[in-house]
């Protein structure tokens, strides 16, 4: 079993920052693939940045260059930068873990963005 802990949501004003971590434990080794997914109020699940274990990235085409999402194998944990943050970035962000072998996905709870003056 894979348990992802998402931190870093809250509060945060148009323009501003934050970073969204997520740390993993359990069977974390047939973890191919962490992702961030987001859902805004109202509407459904969406695909925010992904990185395999060779690192390479993949970012929704609407958040390339303000997003950035990074791993720390060390620590297993994955990052989610989140840069000139506007009002329609917010939403909550989960974290997510895919196993090819079990063909499978793991969610963590979710944490809270809202960007708002």
């Amino acid at each position: 079993q894979v348990q992802l802990v998402e931190s870093g949501g809250g509060l945060v004003q148009p323009g501003g920052s934050l970073r969204l971590s997520c740390a993993a434990s359990g069977s974390i080794f047939n973890i191919n693939v962490m992702g961030w997914y987001r859902q805004p109020p109202g509407k459904e699940r969406e695909l925010v940045a992904s990185i395999n274990r060779g690192g390479n990235t993949n970012y929704a085409d609407s958040l390339k260059g303000r997003f950035t999402i990074s791993r720390d194998n060390a620590k297993n944990t994955v990052y989610l930068q989140m840069n000139t943050l506007k009002p329609e970035d917010t939403a909550v962000y989960y974290c997510q873990g895919y196993s090819a072998l079990y063909r499978s996905d793991y969610w963590g709870q979710g944490t809270q963005v809202t960007v708002s003056s």
